[in-house]
């Protein structure tokens, strides 16, 4: 008889945001009449680009034609691509990534899945706590985490770096030299971020214990401050330690049509075997590319029309972040993040729970935000918005929040 994968056994309940989407749809059929404002999950809510529909149609028609016609696109995604990224995203930052070092796939969060697979089974990981909750499940799937306590909320085969208001929601180095480390940074889902200095010092760590990091870009276009760096091959030595992941649905608005990157240098190696030849057997393997059609709106996001108009539309989400930032300090409240990250870190008010406040902002307010002990540990006591909501819904939440 066959036998199923008992790891998938070991995850505590569904994924968090399944869970969330299903109390939702309790209360939404209990209570017909309420309109509910959704500033939980990260979806964007602004139309894409017009030079991004532009490039869409245009790439539509060449699949009209049998001369222009596209089949399955090449392995790494197609060289248009894989080049604007590079010239855009790396070498006008100053950092030596090439075009063949990219490789182009249907999203961040696919890829921060996948990229476990390279690695060995007994391989200890290290996340910071609160996490994005696909880098500690897929390692769970893999069977990589140990055992799970439902008491602490942790695996025992994890290592956690706590991320408290006492250190700035920032890392401190692991007691325990892990194998790989998952950085996401801006960060989700405490909207806060570390300096290039900072991030250096992890690259050096890195570099020092022989260990990889997973780093997580998918928040860099909403950068706002100086020292913060954009990619972490600004860093020195970041090409022997580091794996970037890249995501077009918060920077361009893919969401609904799927579009990433993965970047792997090839002096990324444990002892002579590349990672980049790995990676690269895995996705021509798994993967057949994504559309030709949607990678010629990435390629869109990179032309003058497109960074413009990108530009207006991070500052519209931006716009948000600082309404519900000043609001709930007004009211308050104490809130973190909403500088270079579209997300608020609030503390959840008196004693209450992070799933006690979730459901109390639902029924008394209508609004539904996601509560921080989904994303670990030291999320308990704390709340996250985001500020992708439109303008209007985002001060109407705000109001209904302030009015409790």
């Amino acid at each position: 008889m066959f036998q199923i994968n008992d790891n998938y056994q070991k995850l505590p309940g569904s994924y968090l945001f399944s869970t969330i989407a299903k109390k939702v749809a309790a209360y939404t059929e209990a209570n017909p009449d309420r309109k509910l404002i959704r500033l939980g999950i990260g979806d964007v809510t602004q139309p894409l680009a017009p030079a991004i529909i532009e490039a869409m149609h245009k790439a539509v028609d060449e699949m009209a034609a049998a001369e222009t016609f596209r089949g399955y696109a090449p392995d790494l995604g197609y060289e248009f691509l894989r080049n604007a990224i590079a010239e855009n995203d790396y070498k006008a930052r100053g950092c030596d990534i090439g075009a063949d070092e990219i490789f182009v796939s249907d999203g961040a969060k696919s890829d921060s899945a996948n990229i476990q697979e390279i690695f060995a089974q007994d391989n200890r990981i290290a996340v910071c706590d609160p996490v994005y909750p696909v880098y500690v499940d897929s390692n769970v799937m893999a069977g990589r985490t140990g055992t799970y306590n439902p008491d602490t909320q942790m695996w025992s085969d994890v290592i956690y770096m706590p991320c408290t208001k006492e250190n700035g929601f920032v890392p401190d180095f692991p007691k325990e030299a892990p194998d790989m480390i998952y950085l996401c940074l801006p960060n989700n889902p405490t909207g806060t971020t570390v300096t290039k200095a900072q991030l250096q010092a992890w690259v050096d760590y890195a570099n020092k214990v022989g260990a990889v990091i997973i780093y997580d870009g998918a928040y860099e276009a909403y950068i706002s401050e100086s020292d913060v760096a954009h990619t972490i091959y600004e860093c020195e030595g970041a090409r022997t330690c580091a794996i970037e992941l890249k995501s077009f649905s918060k920077n361009a608005g893919f969401t609904g049509v799927r579009l990433g990157y993965a970047v792997v240098p090839k002096e990324l190696k444990c002892g002579e075997v590349s990672l980049h030849g790995m990676w690269a057997r895995r996705h021509g393997t798994k993967f057949n590319g994504a559309p030709y059609i949607i990678q010629r709106a990435g390629e869109a996001v990179y032309s003058d029309a497109g960074k413009a108009q990108l530009k207006d539309q991070v500052a519209y989400y931006m716009k948000n972040a600082t309404a519900i930032k000043e609001g709930l300090q007004a009211a308050g409240y104490e809130v973190f993040g909403g500088v270079n990250a579209p997300y608020i870190w609030l503390k959840t008010p008196g004693h209450m729970t992070s799933w006690e406040f979730f459901d109390y902002l639902l029924a008394q307010a209508n609004v539904v935000g996601t509560p921080g002990s989904g994303f670990g540990p030291s999320g308990e006591g704390y709340f996250r918005l985001t500020a992708f909501g439109s303008y209007e819904n985002t001060l109407a939440a705000l109001e209904r929040i302030k009015s409790l």
